[in-house]
């Protein structure tokens, strides 16, 4: 094919592998293209689209002539969308001299795009558009085409060994040229300061851009790193979230929920709408989006951490710094840190409260760990021991505190309104307090929070350019601001830069989140009461259902009572894993806040102070008032959550309650007449019988009794006074219309049968033998025991 025959090919063949922006054409779909399930097609895949593979050569081939291809803006993220539409100038230098208005009879505003920055837009935002695609089977993310693409890319573009590769070339004389600025098609006005980028600074000093290879692979590196960043985190505005701070504006979205909730409230105010819709927009990130960030975030860290050590002398540094040495130096603080924060701070806030929320806490946690991916490793000696972090990862987190501290507050936050009985949530909980509880960490966190709070005694001109919004996200060299030495500043700018400058600091260290770590540590605590009552639940009932308990009747069955649970289902070896994740959590938590083993116990005995006599079944908590047990705040959340209930009782008459499943409706009809003839036409006799003071007294009570055993009743939460009914000595038959007594007599009768007994001789045997254990059970019990069948 001829370039332009390859030229007006190109757009339909990247549309064909991605997908269309609208999702309607699917493409290849490599997010669903995995080996095991089509060996041949994604070995195909991961070889056609490889860095060094036939389509990335026919990208730099295009990219030898210059041409430009047309991106909707209309499919860009929010913020730039919105900002772009505005004729307002984005950040990043990506978006620079690239916006054209449309053709005439054209529609919407349109990037101009060089092919390597039209694939990449591709291939980054397919993750995004394709999300509802068609899955016939269980896919792994992080074994699919895409996900190994993403890694093979990265580690191609942004190598942590040696530099980029340079790109194959059909000229004879050198390498591909970077893009040449253009002029704008556009008139914007630009907000922030304007930042070139990392290329035109280092071109601004070569004769020829062809001279220098190293500027290519810059240009490369920067172009992919934008892409993805723009793509996959800049869903949601700085601005916007920081206005979505101020308290006013959470009133005013509080008054539009509740005008929008009630039918007789008028319109909404238009302000409280406009902040709702733009704050939350219909943008969700999947478990796949946030598991390929977590990807590139441990890679920046590996890439960043790849940097050679600065020379003793500053002026040798200045010659031998190549300009891919200068990007991993400020590659994290220029490029992800804020739109990460922004990202991570909405999916806290607005991801639901189940297990899948550990997508997000492990990426959290990567970001907050770059000692994780550098190069050096921990001694042999000291492989046993956890590995203290290093003093010199100080100055990363006194540039990242709010990642620390308030994102920390945000998880507890969740932590306090799950159920920490279930093995996943206290796995969550467990991980982060074990990431936070690392040596020397906490008190390095202490230390910038710290230097935040120090006094500021500076002249106000200084602090008025320091503590203003910087520009994070753009390219980044062109104008350097002065460098800042003093720690306190860095940590300050940082702060203020990405909350702005109202924002009221809640200390991790200070008295209200204390307050919130021992409000977990208890709910830790009654987590592991319940597993542990739950565990004892399940081995009673395992250790019930043998054999010769088929044959006979439980309490719970004439009472209608249902003593499960769902947890029930979760297993013995998860219930074991739950309580050794929350015991080490909470190891952990005392650890990291210093708790005081003198609050500990009190809590402990707190939470075994709510156990009943059995010391495994607990209620939920409740105040004595004049109307009986009144739920707490905490024992709603317990009731929700599952970790406490009320059994639910038959309280009834007996003889009353509906008719079982597992008994024969004609035969409890029928025994229930026969009985009441009985105890009508003997309900003298038999209460003489049963105030009788001997043996006999005894023997009858035991039979003829069933009083009300408040010890063992749970009354509803609500009701106190109820009517205690006791309906005296009687006979009850109803256990005969059982099918399992039926059962057992036919069996015992059919088991008689081989010994040649015949019925009347076995109906003997068994009231004989029936008589005699009456008579036992009547020496050996105490007071008025009921009587079970």
């Amino acid at each position: 094919f001829s370039l332009k025959e390859l030229h007006g090919i190109f757009p339909w063949l990247v549309e064909s592998i991605f997908g269309s922006l609208d999702g309607i054409i699917i493409g290849w779909n490599l997010r669903c293209l995995q080996g095991r399930t089509n060996p041949t097609e994604y070995s195909v895949a991961l070889d056609f689209l490889d860095p060094s593979g036939p389509m990335m050569k026919l990208v730099y081939k295009l990219q030898a002539e210059e041409y430009r291809y047309d991106f909707p803006v209309s499919y860009l993220p929010g913020p730039v969308k919105a900002s772009i539409q505005e004729q307002v100038l984005p950040e990043c230098s990506l978006y620079h001299n690239k916006v054209q208005f449309p053709s005439s009879g054209g529609l919407g505003l349109n990037l101009a795009l060089n092919p390597f920055e039209y694939y990449m837009f591709y291939f980054a935002i397919s993750l995004i558009t394709q999300k509802n695609s068609p899955i016939t089977h269980h896919v792994s993310p992080s074994n699919s085409a895409y996900f190994i693409l993403v890694d093979t890319y990265l580690k191609c573009f942004l190598p942590t060994e040696g530099s980029v590769l340079p790109p194959p070339s059909s000229n004879p004389g050198g390498a591909i040229p970077s893009p040449t600025p253009r002029s704008p098609a556009v008139p914007f006005t630009s907000y922030g300061m304007h930042h070139t980028s990392l290329l035109k600074r280092h071109i601004a000093h070569q004769p020829s851009v062809n001279a220098d290879p190293a500027s290519q692979e810059i240009w490369r590196s920067e172009t992919l790193l934008q892409i993805f960043v723009e793509m996959w985190l800049h869903h949601y505005s700085l601005e916007m979230y920081q206005k979505m701070q101020s308290p006013h504006v959470k009133l005013e979205v509080l008054h539009y929920r509740l005008s929008i909730s009630s039918k007789h409230h008028g319109s909404p105010a238009q302000s409280s709408y406009q902040a709702l819709h733009a704050y939350q927009e219909s943008f969700k990130p999947t478990e796949e989006h946030v598991l390929v960030v977590r990807l590139l975030v441990k890679h920046l860290h590996a890439f960043s951490n790849s940097l050679k050590p600065e020379p003793l002398s500053p002026s040798a540094h200045s010659h031998t710094a190549s300009p891919l040495e200068e990007f991993k130096r400020v590659v994290i603080p220029r490029f992800v840190q804020q739109k990460l924060y922004i990202f991570l701070q909405h999916c806290f806030g607005h991801w639901p409260l189940d297990a899948s929320f550990r997508a997000v806490l492990e990426m959290w946690l990567s970001y907050l760990q770059p000692w994780r991916y550098a190069p050096e490793k921990p001694p042999q000696t000291a492989e046993l021991l956890p590995r203290s972090v290093s003093e010199k990862w100080a100055v990363f987190i006194q540039e990242n505190l709010l990642m620390y501290t308030k994102l920390f507050v945000g998880f507890l936050n969740r932590a306090l309104r799950t159920d920490l009985v279930s093995p996943k949530n206290a796995l969550m909980v467990f991980r982060v307090a074990k990431v936070f509880a690392q040596p020397n960490l906490a008190e390095m966190i202490l230390k910038g929070e710290q230097l935040f709070l120090e006094p500021e005694l500076v002249m106000p001109h200084r602090q008025h350019r320091l503590f203003m919004t910087p520009t994070l996200s753009g390219s980044f060299f062109s104008s350097w601001p002065p460098t800042i030495t003093d720690a306190s500043f860095k940590v300050k700018s940082h702060v203020y830069s990405l909350e702005g400058q109202d924002f009221q600091y809640k200390q991790m260290f200070g008295t209200e989140v204390r307050n919130l770590v021992l409000k977990l540590a208890q709910l830790i605590c009654q987590a592991q009461q319940t597993a542990k009552s739950i565990s004892d639940h399940s081995a009673e009932t395992n250790a019930s259902h043998s054999f010769f308990s088929w044959f006979k009747f439980t309490p719970s069955e004439m009472n209608g009572s249902y003593t499960g649970n769902d947890l029930d289902e979760i297993g013995q070896d998860s219930i074991k894993k739950t309580d050794e994740y929350l015991e080490k959590a909470l190891e952990y938590l005392c650890h990291i806040f210093k708790l005081n083993e003198a609050q500990l116990t009190q809590m402990m005995m707190k939470c075994g102070t709510a156990q009943d006599e059995n010391g495994k079944k607990q209620l939920p908590d409740c105040i004595e008032s004049e109307d009986g047990l009144i739920l707490t705040p905490l024992g709603r959340y317990q009731m929700i959550n599952g970790l406490r209930r009320f059994e639910v009782q038959y309280q009834g008459d007996t003889e009353l309650q509906p008719i079982r499943s597992y008994e024969n409706a004609a035969l409890v009809r029928l025994l229930f007449r026969l009985s009441s003839a009985l105890n009508e036409k003997f309900a003298d006799q038999m209460d003489v019988l049963c105030s009788r003071e001997d043996f006999v007294g005894r023997f009858c009570r035991y039979h003829l009794t069933n009083p009300h055993l408040i010890q063992k009743i749970r009354y509803s939460p609500v009701l106190k006074d109820r009517t205690n009914q006791n309906w005296g000595p009687r006979i009850s038959l109803r256990f005969l219309a059982s099918y399992r007594t039926l059962v057992s007599l036919l069996t015992m009768y059919f088991i008689a049968s081989w010994f040649y007994i015949g019925p009347v001789g076995c109906t003997f045997i068994i009231l004989v033998g029936y008589f005699l254990y009456a008579v036992i059970m009547t020496f050996f019990s105490e007071g008025w025991k009921p009587h079970e069948h």
